[in-house]
């Protein structure tokens, strides 16, 4: 069988789901796999390799709709427990952003604020079935003559609430540190002064687009698991950068790729949409994602078999370069180094600090391999695969 040149289409893929034949495994399992038996006898015995990851996504938020009034409201300003929505789109539809903070927030006035409450927050109470205050002010017209809307909804009492985050699953990233002799603030967390402490914040071996590097099988019309339930793939992220410095692997070895991605938020659940509160910089949501890889060929077998000890980033002062703009790394290290617990740093020991979960990413992943193998998820064949270059 290994001597022929593996070639399968989605379609004989979504076949064999449909059939109970499918051969699905998370993309830790595939790295033995190949090692064991190399990328060809791998790419023959398996069909899909399932990928996830659960860390802060700061580029998130929900479209909501939330319904007319008696009579009518064009909603100018719009509140949702207290944290601002966008309402410039329609009469009562609004865009919550995950890093709104809530309107009262004292932010970094004491510093470092703490920031307990804001729009990532408010989107997994409503995943969680919590009741939310809903307020909105207009300027009044002839059509919609209220000024003023108020009401308290759930997510099922919604008329829709989409998921849509114009930046997720981000394909490598920095690991922080700070040369300063002070604590700094940061989306990647409190970096202690001198080195104190290394944060980062990536799945690694298990991260989607560690495992499809140039992006062949992933675009518009991939079907994801996004939130605990199911999403799509929608357009490449904001930032989407392909044209980075790679390893001879192809992953990149800088932040790179990016993915936009939508979903139905009544799919979805408060254990993989959880607000997030970052000291000294803000608000965020944790999103837990994960991406089938149809093994179409050879080449995905190989791809979907990289490891931690083969995927590098760089090392980042954001005490001082990156507030400046600069572009500089003080070293790269791999992320089997950085899951160590410790890197060296100018010759000293530094202790890592994952900011994403790997407990979770294994979850999503075997998660996503078991709805393929009920015959539940079917794979979604790509209109056109994101940009690679």
């Amino acid at each position: 069988m290994g001597r022929f040149k593996v070639q399968k289409t989605y379609q004989q893929i979504n076949d064999k789901i449909r059939s109970g034949d499918v051969v699905v495994v998370t993309a830790e399992e595939m790295i033995d796999i190949v090692a064991e038996n190399g990328p060809k006898e791998a790419a023959h015995a398996v069909d899909v390799v399932t990928t996830g990851t659960f860390a802060p996504m700061c580029s998130s938020g929900a479209f909501i709709n939330f319904g007319h009034s008696a009579p009518g409201t064009k909603a100018a300003k719009v509140w949702i427990n207290n944290v601002p929505a966008y309402g410039g789109i329609a009469a009562v539809d609004c865009y919550l952003g995950a890093t709104e903070p809530c309107e009262d927030d004292p932010l970094n006035k004491v510093y470092p604020g703490e920031f307990l409450y804001g729009g990532g927050h408010v989107l997994q109470d409503l995943v969680a079935g919590k009741k939310v205050h809903i307020k909105a002010t207009a300027y009044g017209t002839d059509c919609y003559p209220s000024r003023e809307y108020e009401k308290i909804v759930t997510l099922k009492s919604l008329p829709q609430a989409t998921l849509c985050n114009p930046r997720n699953g981000y394909q490598n990233y920095n690991c922080a540190v700070n040369l300063t002799n002070k604590t700094v603030y940061t989306y990647m967390g409190a970096l202690k002064p001198r080195g104190g402490n290394a944060n980062f914040c990536s799945a690694g071996q298990l991260s989607p687009l560690f495992n499809d590097p140039f992006y062949r099988t992933i675009g518009l019309g991939t079907r994801i698991f996004l939130g605990g339930g199911v999403g799509y793939v929608t357009w490449h992220g904001t930032q989407h950068r392909p044209g980075v410095k790679r390893a001879e692997n192809g992953t990149p070895l800088t932040p790179a790729g990016t993915l936009w991605v939508m979903g139905d938020m009544q799919q979805m659940s408060p254990d993989w949409l959880v607000g997030v509160s970052i000291q000294g910089y803000g608000c965020s949501l944790a999103v837990g994602l994960g991406v089938p890889i149809p093994i179409l060929n050879e080449e995905m077998a190989r791809f979907t078999a990289v490891s931690d000890a083969e995927l590098f980033t760089q090392i980042v002062d954001y005490g001082n370069d990156y507030p400046k703009g600069k572009s500089s790394s003080l070293g790269m290290v791999s992320y089997a180094e950085l899951k160590s617990g410790f890197i060296t740093l100018k010759g000293k020991t530094v202790p890592s600090v994952p900011l994403s979960s790997m407990v979770k990413a294994r979850q999503i992943a075997e998660t996503l391999k078991q709805w393929i193998v009920a015959g539940t998820f079917e794979l979604g064949t790509p209109q056109f695969t994101l940009p690679a270059a």
